[in-house]
């Protein structure tokens, strides 16, 4: 399973994925499931993904590709006109390698899904941010909906729901992500550190901050152990329950 969180700030993205995979309790690796493309001053597109794992490298690897293809093939996302233009260029994508996977492989249409995140600017227009479905289809991120989550989501979705500001600070968004992970890991063992972290700030067309979060970072532990304080606190500072 995988837990990725794409968040739209007044600022800019905030972009947080885990790396854990596996097949089994036995067979568990990290692979990386953040991935960007960046021409300085002119765009960055950077994109999480979820789902079958063969599948979604497949869809990084077409993309890296045609990024790099003489000009007679297909189009490529770093020549796209807008991010609208660049979601419908990965939809495609991944609706061809699902397509091609499905009548090579097992018939279950469900063992090559894929989901994606995939945000960023183009010169020329504000930040986007879109969530691509395995159809290929896909929906941009509001002012209603300003965050986006794939994979293992509902464990960590009532803090975000609860805390988001599109005025906070890109600190208090990562510590905000960084609680959102937290109970998700607490309650699903397929999701795991290192956590990738990225933040894009708007009309930079660089990304401002990129690290990987470690299971012995410092601050990470801290957040973990406070927030678990925190909420015991608030629990005992409830009214008692009476019959």
């Amino acid at each position: 399973m995988t837990y990725c969180v794409g968040l739209r700030l007044n600022r800019g993205l905030v972009f947080m994925s885990d790396t854990r995979t596996n097949a089994g309790v036995d067979n568990i690796s990290v692979f990386k499931k953040m991935h960007s493309w960046v021409i300085p001053g002119e765009r960055v597109i950077t994109m999480m993904t979820a789902g079958n794992l063969a599948t979604t490298q497949a869809i990084i690897s077409t993309l890296d590709e045609r990024s790099k293809a003489p000009a007679d093939r297909k189009p490529s996302i770093l020549e796209a006109p807008s991010m609208f233009q660049v979601a419908r260029l990965v939809g495609e994508t991944v609706r061809e390698e699902i397509h091609t996977n499905s009548f090579e492989g097992q018939e279950a249409d469900s063992s090559f899904n894929a989901t994606l995140i995939v945000g960023g600017q183009i010169k020329g227009s504000d930040p986007r941010l879109f969530m691509i479905y395995p159809e290929g289809n896909f929906i941009e991120a509001s002012a209603e909906t300003p965050f986006f989550q794939i994979g293992e989501t509902k464990y960590g979705r009532p803090i975000l729901v609860r805390v988001y500001d599109p005025d906070m600070s890109f600190e208090d968004a990562v510590k905000l992500m960084l609680v959102s992970f937290d109970s998700t890991i607490k309650a699903n063992l397929s999701v795991g550190l290192p956590l990738d972290l990225q933040v894009y700030e708007n009309d930079s067309f660089q990304v401002a901050r990129e690290q990987r979060i470690a299971l012995d970072d410092p601050y990470y532990n801290q957040i973990s152990t406070g927030w678990g304080e925190a909420l015991k606190e608030a629990f005992k500072s409830l009214p008692d329950f009476t019959f």
